[in-house]
């Protein structure tokens, strides 16, 4: 395991030292589940963004997909939302 070294405002801490005792843990397991909480976030972004350059340019075939399979549904979704 790796440590590391915060320098934070004397409020910060104070806030992050409350958060943690009512939350029943330390404040070093609040850094580390906030920075789980950043890695999946960015991994999940990785994997949008491949998933988006691997659709590029293929909307209509995913439309006629859609259509074939559901075409009631992918007429309602293709019109304008009523007021």
């Amino acid at each position: 395991m790796t440590s590391v070294t915060v320098v934070l405002p004397d409020e910060t801490y104070r806030r992050l030292d409350e958060i943690a005792r009512l939350r029943g843990t330390s404040i070093d397991r609040l850094f580390d589940d906030m920075a789980a909480l950043m890695v999946a976030e960015s991994d999940a972004e990785t994997r949008f963004r491949a998933r988006t350059r691997r659709g590029h340019g293929k909307a209509e075939r995913g439309l006629g997909l859609l259509s074939m399979a559901a075409p009631d549904r992918v007429a309602r979704a293709s019109l304008p939302p009523t007021r």
